[in-house]
């Protein structure tokens, strides 16, 4: 199959969609499909050679976050010819209704269209707005994907209709197969405690950590805290108790391979993040690599935890209610090898071996459901209802 994947964040910085659009694509190369994928970079960026740019995003504030979104009349013409000139039998787009080159491919695409929401807002204004000029677009939407029920939630209630939840992809093997780091390894008396996120982001939640580890270093005076992710590292440092400060390694930018060697070695992993998450792909990256998970009650972290089972909630915001939880974890070794045992087993659900199986079926349904279409208009299933975002009666 041709398959045309849409990107619309740049590859400049990575985020959630940026890598679960590299590994599907990467997934679909290996099984010998053809998977072009289009998205917005630096000249500089170097980039897989199945990734095509349409030049520099620039940076604009959406769902609590950054994006680097591109967007005009000059990407819009090079989106029209990567469309040309790929012949694609689907074009899989990304968050299509962001204004970046997902729309622009929505609007110029004319064959198979599968879209994929990954944002969870309930309460977003500027999509309520935007609806009314969107509708006639969503409409060529043959295939709607939601990356989790909070997700498909925002689609219900923002842009109508349904869609099938298909969640984040990992290669579950690339965490479970690192051999921990004696660097980042913790002792009974010096535990090391890791989290992955932009540090800048007040919604990655790394303040509600640092108000955690007072109490935490008062029990474990020897306790690391390792931060990877971007970000303004001295001010972020500034904004530390001088305690926490000491006990905190800020390692920058790491690779997708020190990522999976960092989160096999520490002792636990913390997901503080304060909202704004449909999915959680760190927590599963965490639970490949068998690392115990502490994470906020967010619903959509509670569903990859399967309910709690598979890693420890916090109350969200509760700098104190972590606090209790980090020490009452740290105290029982049994208890975190249970749970990353657990959150191990857990993680296969969410492999690509799975995941991209059922994007697949996907497709399949509507290249086979358009080619039905044409040959018979009445021709309309309850499943492709159902990813068309239409609801039948007896749904």
């Amino acid at each position: 199959m041709r398959i045309g994947i849409v990107c619309p964040y740049s590859f400049d910085v990575p985020g959630g969609v940026q890598f679960h659009v590299r590994d599907l694509a990467e997934h679909f190369l290996g099984q010998g499909h053809h998977a072009s994928v289009l998205a917005p970079a630096d000249e500089d960026t170097p980039l897989p050679s199945y990734v095509e740019s349409v030049g520099r995003a620039v940076p604009v504030r959406y769902n609590g976050s950054v994006a680097r979104l591109n967007f005009g009349p000059l990407t819009a013409a090079r989106v029209g010819r990567w469309l040309e000139a790929g012949d694609f039998d689907v074009v899989h787009i990304h968050e299509p209704v962001t204004p970046s080159i997902a729309l622009l491919a929505l609007w110029s695409a004319e064959g198979p269209v599968v879209a994929t929401f990954h944002t969870s807002n309930l309460r977003s204004r500027a999509m309520q707005a935007a609806y009314p000029l969107l509708r006639p677009s969503l409409e060529k939407i043959n295939g709607r994907i939601a990356v989790s029920e909070d997700a498909r939630r925002t689609v219900t209630t923002h842009l109508g209709g349904d869609a099938v939840v298909i969640p984040n992809g990992v290669n579950v093997s690339r965490f479970a197969d690192a051999v921990p780091a004696e660097k980042w390894t913790g002792t009974e008396s010096a535990p090391t405690i890791a989290f992955l996120g932009r540090i800048d982001e007040p919604r990655k939640g790394l303040p509600v950590l640092a108000a955690a580890m007072p109490a935490v270093l008062a029990k474990h005076p020897g306790a690391r805290v390792l931060v990877a992710g971007p970000g303004d590292v001295e001010a972020a440092r500034e904004r530390l108790d001088p305690a926490v400060a000491a006990a905190t390694e800020f390692l920058g930018m790491v690779s997708d391979e020190d990522k999976a060697v960092l989160l096999s070695s520490v002792d636990l992993y913390v997901a503080p993040h304060t909202g704004g998450e449909s999915f959680g792909i760190v927590l599963v990256e965490a639970m490949s690599a068998g690392a115990p998970v502490v994470a906020s009650n967010l619903p959509a972290f509670v569903r990859v935890l399967d309910g709690g089972q598979a890693g420890a909630t916090f109350a969200n915001e509760d700098g104190a209610d972590l606090a209790r939880q980090l020490l009452r974890l740290l105290a029982d070794r049994g208890e975190r090898e249970r749970l990353g045992e657990a959150g191990h087993r857990r993680a296969w659900v969410f492999d690509w071996s799975v995941v991209a199986e059922d994007v697949m079926a996907v497709y399949d349904t509507v290249t086979h459901g358009s080619e039905d279409a044409r040959s018979d208009p009445a021709a309309d299933t309850r499943w492709t209802r159902l990813l068309r975002g239409r609801r039948g009666g007896d749904d």
